[in-house]
């Protein structure tokens, strides 16, 4: 079965793509869509020519949703940006639909449901429902705040060298075993339904952000204020927390930064 990974350049594309190989599948890396003029149907046709699943890695809010600023931090155009995902994602379905594409995996967010429809999270609600209403078998993965995106949200938020965030319940997730569950997740029937992925810990977005900011040469501080946005959205206190039903990871936030700490202190 060949399998086509739309990544991103988060670790979690190459460890998904390990993943699939993992369970004795072909597998193919290629950029993700961005909804610019340089997307075209047919190309992705071609690129899709035999393939059975998909996996989109688009989904999660990153620093390409916004211009960062100093004073700001991230800016976010919310109607261009819901265009721009839309345009990528109505691109690849169709593709999909031309190339015969039998099961689309789907990374998307915790939260998506029951954030306000702002900011990122408005266009990832709209990504969601073209995925259900493409006529393609799906699957679709919500993982919580990815361990590795601690720096991205502190950027985000930064404004003046201090890093708001809502004091907002999150359990963040190692990136590698969010891919594991995607690369499972692909290598099995689609379920048409939503699964979604959780740390074993709670923590607040404000204490998760701060444990990342260590480095001697960091000089942010984070403070918590209920009325911070985070890419564009207002988060209530539960909003990024998983539902019972989740799958939960076994990395613990401590054990990543410590094993993130060791690899630093033996690079050249």
């Amino acid at each position: 079965m060949k399998v086509v990974v739309f990544g991103s350049g988060l670790p979690t594309t190459a460890e998904t793509a390990q993943g699939v190989r993992d369970h004795g599948h072909e597998v193919a890396v290629v950029p993700a869509p961005t909804g610019g003029d340089d997307l075209t149907e047919a190309g992705l046709v071609d690129t899709l020519t035999g393939c059975s699943v998909v996996i989109d890695l688009s989904g999660p809010p990153s620093l390409d949703d916004g211009t960062l600023t100093e004073d700001d931090g991230l800016v976010i155009d919310e109607d261009a940006l819901l265009a721009r995902r839309n345009r990528a994602t109505a691109g690849l379905l169709a593709a999909e639909a031309a190339a015969g594409v039998e099961h689309h995996v789907s990374l998307s967010a915790v939260g998506v449901d029951r954030v306000r429809a702002e900011g990122v999270f408005r266009a990832l609600r709209a990504q969601e429902d073209m995925i259900r209403r493409s006529g393609i078998p799906y699957s679709i993965v919500r993982a919580t705040q990815l361990f590795e995106s601690a720096a991205e949200i502190a950027a985000a938020t930064t404004e003046d060298w201090i890093v708001w965030v809502p004091p907002v319940g999150i359990r963040p997730v190692a990136g590698a075993e969010v891919a594991t569950l995607l690369a499972h997740t692909a290598a099995f029937t689609p379920t048409n339904a939503v699964q979604e992925i959780a740390g074993p810990e709670q923590f607040r977005l404000d204490a998760f952000v701060r444990a990342a900011l260590t480095s001697d040469e960091e000089h942010r501080r984070v403070f918590a204020d209920n009325r911070s946005t985070v890419f564009g959205a207002r988060i209530r206190h539960a909003d990024l927390l998983p539902g019972p039903g989740a799958h939960v990871a076994r990395q613990r936030y401590g054990d990543w930064l410590a094993n993130r700490s060791a690899s630093e202190a033996v690079k050249p």
